[in-house]
């Protein structure tokens, strides 16, 4: 383990996040803001470690993040593990994300996907079905944003490309900035 290579490449990673990045974090807080002001929620997905990372962010909105605030309508749909095996038993793998947005989704919510590759099928499902109910579809990719840049309404990609790791520590880094700056934006009335 080369611990200076670690540290110059996360530091590369905030660097291009915090000198880059920030105008289209706002860009994305803003639109979360607007949706939950009028009623909207937050749905949550990826795989793996960015399971973990949706459930760690509905946490952030649900209970508090910096704030003493109202919670937020937010949900991680990598929780249910019953509607999750029934879907990929019954189903595909594919649609355990896309058959909940189906389901739970509504007109005016948010669907923030998270993937280092940005190809993960479930995920591209998923958000084809948001797109065409009227929910805004933000990507939290690395690279280029692979298959789902494309078809999302907005995308924060982490521009490392040669290490998951340092493309999950970037979607920490932005999604407690969105956190952050969602709070600063809503007050306790919401």
């Amino acid at each position: 383990m080369n611990w200076n290579q670690i540290a110059a490449d996360y530091l590369a990673v905030a660097d291009s996040i915090f000198n880059g990045m920030t105008g289209d974090i706002d860009a994305v807080a803003d639109e979360i803001v607007a949706r939950v002001r009028a009623g909207g929620k937050v749905l949550i997905c990826g795989n793996g470690g960015s399971a973990a990372d949706a459930q760690h962010i509905a946490g952030e909105f649900i209970n508090r993040f910096l704030r003493e605030r109202k919670p937020y309508a937010a949900v991680a749909l990598t929780t249910d593990t019953s509607v999750i095996t029934a879907i990929g038993n019954d189903y595909d793998y594919s649609l355990i994300f896309e058959k909940q947005v189906a389901g739970i989704g509504r007109e005016g919510d948010v669907l923030l996907c998270l993937s280092t590759s940005g190809n993960s099928a479930n995920l591209l499902t998923a958000v084809e079905t948001a797109r065409a109910m009227g929910i805004l579809t933000v990507a939290l990719t690395g690279g280029t944003g692979g298959k789902l840049a494309p078809i999302c309404d907005r995308v924060l990609s982490v521009s490392c490309t040669t290490s998951t790791p340092r493309i999950q520590e970037g979607h920490h880094l932005i999604f407690h900035a969105l956190c952050e700056r969602i709070e600063e934006q809503l007050d306790t009335t919401t």
